[in-house]
């Protein structure tokens, strides 16, 4: 069975209808007779979305227990054993509860197509993976749930579900989103009007790429070579001369005026030389191409006008900005110039622009190399010249005497022509016919192929062997400098190769499509295998369907090593360029290598820091929870004896002794199980959106009554934070800070918004902590000062510190005003939205193994 197929309704933010548009969908394909069921579909109470549900067939949910709490998720098997036609699954970036199939709805969906089933899902931008950081300068929230671009890229069909800003805030305000308790706080932070028109934007730019990719491919596989105009894209054609810098200005300036412009400047070397280009100002030039905004490429073509064209057609673009040349005007008998020749070649669909600008008709500034590879012109007029000049030559010479001698010199100035023009053979063959025509009408006795006079013989054969000389030496230099041209390319590219290495740049995807644009290939892969026998797989590759299968296939590939391969797809590339394409494939070998021994060298930090946690663990626990124990074994051994008899007083402050030995001991396992799993990566926060005041009061009570005094606004807005690990923060937070006041003084909680942003500030008048212990305070197994041992093992702020940014906060120490120490919290001030995850969430953290509201053993920590 086939794979099936998946289509996305993606929309800019919460509420703009796409689970809406995919239950509408479905009652389309019902009504045509498509087997189609819901497989999870989550309404969030919304009235008109609920009633969308009524008359589809639902798939019974899977219910799982986390945390004392039953959750429901998709149940893939039900689905697959159900097998429909078509599959509505809602959220695709949700992840799902522990416990789970997999851990996130993504990878239900990814089975459900192996399995030939359709599937409808939906999806918003901000949850798209490479978006992460350009969605959290908008609004300041950093999303946890994400799905990976290239899932969404591989979807058969991408439908944009879209509403003007207003119109969703409209339907914010009359209730069709969230509860009305939830409106203003919603409207007044993540809804508004200039997140959701960033947002939307995100949204139709990211459609608008994967449209054009979609038009990419379809002119690929038909091969359409008519420029279609449906995007402005503006070729910058670049020399490496200091002009170069003026055009990338203007085409930025152009594609400013027109939505969605790309400027792409391009720099066209010949691959056996070019006049030579500063790499220095080329440089310059690409990083002010990136830095407006646009793309640098470097590209190889003999014909430079041809090359241009090309890649302008291939990127189907509209627009090409040339400047004006720089050539003097003595110097235009020799062609009309690559301006005049793409303007005149560009035909109707491309629009080329001639740029002025302060070098023109200053002269080339840079020797041109003439010696280079002789092209099939030139090589035509060679052999002309040395064919037909000569036969001209003799009908001129017939009509007047001018004497043997000076005929010889005239054959072999065509001799010479000939050579320059065409090389060594058409030089040899005006050279022997010039022999011929010299012998035949020039030395007695005229009009026969024989020589009378000696001198004669003598003559003929020296101008015979000047002209293959000359014709010889001519042939020479010109391969000489072919070669010289060539190396200086191979050079340039190599240059550029190098500056890659010094520049750091890791990234194989993009040394792949540098290799791609400079031999003009249609597709290149790295391909590896484990030994002779295993078949290859593809460590990277770029272009349109590349080779992943076997290096032979490929019309060009080069072995790197025993076991990796380059394969590059699109034409036969000559022997001359596997030298430089060796160097690039050595190149990706070795930036996959650094991938991976990167990857290890990060595997093996946190193995590093997992040994060092584990030391410590070891240490705390042979000597933090002694003490306790044997406290609580010796209370225990005097009320099992038989020979004291116990006063009710002495057994009641016996008991009490354990329960406060046991206390203790609760609260150093908690801190030391919560400090392992933030070590070893394992916090998972379920965040929701909660109110400040519905937590802070719990985390108070492992604190005397009356020591803490609370000043918590209730006009702050939501915070997205998982509810258990927030309480745990407060709670270690607040008893630090405590056990360190005076016992005169209470500790202050306050909290603030500041623009997208809540702090909350935990202040005791403490002796205070110095500057340079501030950072040092957080660092596990620490204590501050000479704090007993006996207090615990120092992890009460370094758990806090790890829970605030596991929640995406943070957690810095202040001094305090007039003496003491400021804890400040600051959390992330979000609107409530149908976030995956927040369907889920509980009181209870998936990182909390004890009671969240417990006390905790607190003590302030340092080196």
């Amino acid at each position: 069975m086939g794979r099936g197929k998946l289509r996305i309704y993606l929309g800019a933010a919460p509420g703009v209808g796409k689970t809406y548009a995919m239950l509408s969908e479905a009652h389309r394909r019902v009504e045509r007779g498509t087997d189609c069921v819901v497989a999870f579909v989550e309404h969030h109470n919304r009235p008109r979305t609920e009633v969308m549900l009524h008359g589809l067939e639902q798939v019974p949910r899977r219910e799982l227990e986390y945390r004392g709490t039953v959750f429901s998720e998709m149940d893939v098997d039900a689905v697959l054993a159900r097998r429909p036609q078509v599959a509505l699954v809602d959220e695709l970036a949700h992840t799902n509860v522990p416990g789970s199939r997999n851990d996130k709805r993504w990878q239900d969906v990814e089975e459900l197509l192996a399995a030939g089933v359709d599937v409808v899902s939906t999806v918003n931008i901000q949850h798209l993976e490479s978006l992460g950081d350009v969605v959290e300068s908008i609004t300041g929230v950093r999303q946890r749930e994400t799905v990976p671009d290239e899932v969404v890229r591989r979807a058969d069909q991408i439908e944009l579900v879209d509403m003007s800003p207003q119109a969703l805030r409209r339907r914010m305000a009359h209730g069709n989103i969230y509860k009305s308790d939830k409106v203003d706080a919603a409207l007044s932070n993540y809804f508004r009007p200039g997140n959701l028109t960033a947002l939307r934007e995100l949204a139709l730019l990211w459609v608008a790429d994967r449209v054009d990719e979609y038009l990419t491919e379809y002119r690929t596989d038909h091969r359409v070579s008519k420029i279609w105009g449906s995007r402005e894209r503006i070729v910058v054609g670049l020399t490496g001369g200091p002009e170069g810098r003026t055009l990338i200005r203007r085409a930025a300036r152009l594609a400013e005026k027109g939505a969605g412009g790309e400027v792409m400047a391009v720099y066209i070397a010949r691959s056996d030389g070019l006049t030579s280009a500063s790499p220095k100002e080329l440089a310059v030039q690409r990083t002010l191409a990136e830095d407006l905004g646009g793309t640098f490429h470097h590209v190889v073509g003999d014909d430079i006008p041809a090359a241009l064209l090309d890649f302008a057609r291939g990127v189907n673009a509209t627009q090409i900005v040339l400047g004006s040349s720089r050539r003097k005007t003595w110097q235009y008998m020799f062609g009309p110039g690559v301006g005049a020749t793409v303007a005149r070649e560009s035909g109707s669909d491309l629009d080329v622009h001639i740029v002025t600008h302060d070098e023109v008709a200053k002269g080339r500034g840079l020797p041109v190399a003439r010696g280079a590879r002789l092209g099939r012109s030139r090589i035509i007029w060679g052999w002309l010249v040395g064919g037909l000049a000569p036969v001209l030559l003799a009908l001129f010479l017939n009509t007047v005497d001018l004497g043997l001698a000076n005929d010889m010199l005239l054959f072999l100035a065509l001799t010479v022509a000939a050579a320059l023009l065409g090389g060594l053979y058409p030089a040899l063959a005006s050279a022997a016919f010039g022999s011929l025509l010299l012998n035949y009408f020039y030395t007695p006795p005229l009009h026969r192929m024989t020589i009378a006079d000696p001198k004669n013989i003598v003559a003929i054969a020296i101008f015979f062997g000047v002209a293959v000389s000359v014709a010889s030496v001519v042939d020479l230099a010109a391969r000489r400098t072919h070669q010289a041209a060539r190396l200086r390319a191979e050079s340039e590219i190599l240059s550029f190769l190098a500056g890659s290495v010094l520049r750091g740049e890791n990234s194989l995807e993009a040394l792949l499509e540098r290799v791609r644009e400079t031999f003009g290939m249609e597709s290149v892969a790295l391909l590896e295998r484990e030994s002779d026998v295993d078949p290859w797989t593809c460590a990277g590759s770029v272009g349109p369907r590349p080779l992943v299968e076997r290096p032979e296939d490929a019309d060009v590939d080069i072995p790197v090593g025993d076991h990796m391969a380059l394969a590059l797809s699109g034409r036969v590339l000559p022997a001359s360029d596997r030298r430089v394409l060796a160097a690039f494939a050595a190149q990706a070998a070795v930036v996959l290598d650094r991938q991976r021994l990167q990857h290890e060298a990060d595997q093996a930090k946190e193995l590093a820091e997992g040994n060092r946690i584990r030391t410590a663990l070891l240490a705390a626990v042979s000597h933090d929870l002694r003490t306790p124990l044997a406290g609580i074994k010796a209370a225990v051994s005097s009320l099992r004896s038989d020979d004291v008899a116990w006063s009710e007083e002495d057994q009641a402050e016996l008991l009490e002794g354990i329960e406060d030995g046991a206390d203790r001991l609760d609260h150093l396992v908690g801190n030391l199980l919560d400090m392992s799993r933030l070590q070893t990566g394992t916090v998972t926060p379920l965040i929701r959106d909660i109110d400040l005041d519905e937590v802070v009061p719990m985390a108070l009570g492992g604190v005397p009554e009356g020591s803490v005094g609370l000043d918590i606004p209730e006009s702050l807005p939501m915070i997205a934070v998982d509810a258990g690990l927030l309480e745990r923060a407060v709670a270690n937070l607040v008893e630090n800070a405590v056990k360190y006041s005076p016992a005169d003084e209470r500790v202050l909680v306050s909290a603030s918004a500041m623009a997208d942003r809540v702090e909350m500030r935990v202040v005791d008048r403490g002796p205070g902590v110095p500057d340079e212990a501030k950072d040092r305070i957080f660092a596990p197994f620490q204590r501050y000062g000479d704090a007993p041992r006996g207090a615990g093992v120092g992890l009460g702020l370094a758990v806090a510190r790890g829970f605030a940014e596991a929640m995406g906060g943070t957690l810095d120490a202040e001094d305090t005003p007039g003496g003491g120490l400021t804890m400040v919290l600051t959390l992330r001030a979000v609107s409530p939205g149908p976030e995956p995850a927040n369907a889920v969430s509980t009181p209870q953290s998936a990182s909390s193994a004890v009671d969240a509201s417990a006390p905790s053993a607190v003590e302030r920590q340092a080196s």
